[in-house]
């Protein structure tokens, strides 16, 4: 497997890094245009609202995995620190719930909570990689650096690649 062309990080080994810890890896790019992801994570409020950033795009890609959604949360089931999977036809969807509104802010608390329960999940499913943007810094309104050391202390605990996307000219 060849590094992704702006990829900061080790190319996984041969069994897919399911035998050893991975750095996390920081690529600039489109999340969704990298096809070798067999899962991708973001993350999104309580209220069953997917109307701002990149939420918007994971619900036009997969609107039967919105409708479920909108339902748990209608229904009460997702609540902070949650994670909603949904199985698409060619990879897993990891909805991370970093806040209780679509407002922010979201908690740094939330935001770890959720990754950590969506990796073991990864872990469990023998997912190598989840793609995901800089989950809760964006409509989230945390601030990145916060969020970047949590993620960064998850990926050392874990074989799951966590290639997070930043937009182009970030620091």
């Amino acid at each position: 497997m060849a590094l992704h062309p702006r990829v900061h990080g080790r190319q996984p080994s041969s069994d897919g890094g399911m035998n050893r810890r991975m750095p996390i890896e920081f690529r600039v790019g489109d999340l969704f245009a990298d096809k070798q992801h067999p899962s991708l994570a973001h993350g999104c409020n309580c209220a069953g609202s997917m109307g701002r950033g990149i939420a918007v795009e994971f619900r036009r890609r997969w609107p039967a995995m919105y409708d479920a959604y909108r339902k748990e949360c209608k229904d009460g089931r997702f609540r902070p620190g949650d994670v909603f999977v949904w199985a698409a036809a060619d990879q897993t969807i990891f909805n991370l719930a970093t806040q209780p509104l679509p407002r922010p802010p979201a908690r740094l608390q939330y935001v770890e909570a959720s990754l950590r329960k969506a990796i073991r999940i990864a872990e469990e499913r023998r997912i190598p990689l989840t793609g995901m943007p800089r989950i809760g810094a964006g409509y989230g309104g945390l601030e990145w650096p916060d969020v970047k050391a949590i993620i960064e202390s998850i990926a050392v605990e874990t074989p799951v690649v966590l290639a997070v996307y930043e937009p182009p000219g970030s620091p």
